[in-house]
């Protein structure tokens, strides 16, 4: 009897302390944004079936001609090949992606494979590239080389000398590296090289014309700020689309065919740009440009 009612005394005494300690919990639950809106949503580039969601433009072809079907899709891959019949001609190839973007973080995993095509450039040996800011691809000239673009620019090694990837090259544009205009068309990362079919995973942020940042293995390897259109290295373009000294605020992400092959195993985008309304359903902690217009309050 005696351990009952020492039990019951302490069950009482316990009772308001429990009941401030749920209270607590509410209130703390109820101040917490919902996890979701710390989650970032990456967004599959590809579906896993087709590249429906994906438009070709080869150079001297319409846009939506798949040339000699360089790109292919199979295995689960988004690949590029040449048959061995298939010569180089000078039809660089691009397909770009459905939807533009202006503030993303873009994260690709790709390797090269096989052999350079017949009369390849000897630059574009184990070269691919991951173009930002494109122009609208109706915009292309019929025998444009490389749409206006910002190219992080993919190298495999050739199992001996140093070549560094995610480097940087401006089809149709100016940026401002370490704080001066840089119009040289290429410049070299900091990367270390990576020799034969391994995996690679590459990245970009990229914030709308303000900074662009290449990434390799979680580390900054090259970036740059203030892009424009100029410099000119394209040819084959409408005057129209080629308004010098125009900001590049936003684009389309496409890659190239140039004529190595090579595999992408996942491109994927992660929209920075969406609703900044803490109220909202959609909203995101990770968001740096508002786009409150698509906020869902329901």
């Amino acid at each position: 009897m005696t351990i009952l009612k020492n039990t019951t005394f302490t069950f009482r005494a316990l009772v308001p302390a429990a009941a401030l300690l749920i209270m607590f919990l509410l209130v703390l639950s109820c101040s917490e944004k919902p996890k979701s809106a710390d989650q970032e949503e990456w967004v599959a580039m590809f579906n896993g079936a087709n590249y429906d969601d994906w438009t070709p433009k080869f150079a001297g072809y319409e846009l939506g001609v798949n040339h000699n079907n360089r790109f292919v899709y199979q295995d689960s891959l988004l690949s590029v090949r040449y048959a061995k019949t298939d010569t180089f001609k000078g039809n660089f190839g691009h397909l770009f992606y459905k939807q533009k973007f202006s503030h993303y973080k873009l994260r690709a995993t790709y390797r090269f494979v096989g052999e350079q095509m017949t009369n390849g450039p000897a630059w574009a040996f184990r070269n691919n590239g991951l173009m930002l800011h494109c122009q609208e691809p109706a915009t292309l000239g019929l025998d444009q080389d490389f749409p206006i673009s910002l190219e992080l620019q993919l190298l495999g090694g050739d199992g001996t000398n140093e070549r560094t990837t995610a480097n940087l090259c401006t089809p149709g544009t100016n940026v401002v590296l370490n704080d001066s205009l840089f119009t040289t068309h290429c410049v070299n990362s900091t990367s270390k090289t990576y020799h034969g079919d391994q995996w690679v995973t590459a990245e970009a942020l990229v914030l709308g014309d303000s900074l662009v940042q290449h990434i390799m293995d979680g580390e900054v390897v090259l970036e740059f700020k203030s892009p424009t259109i100029g410099g000119g290295n394209i040819s084959g373009y409408n005057e129209s689309a080629y308004e010098e000294g125009k900001p590049l605020k936003e684009g389309y992400i496409s890659i190239q065919a140039e004529s190595h092959p090579i595999d992408f195993k996942s491109i994927e985008v992660l929209n920075l740009c969406g609703c900044m309304d803490e109220k909202a359903k959609n909203y995101k902690s990770y968001y740096v440009k508002a786009a409150n217009t698509t906020c869902i309050y329901e």
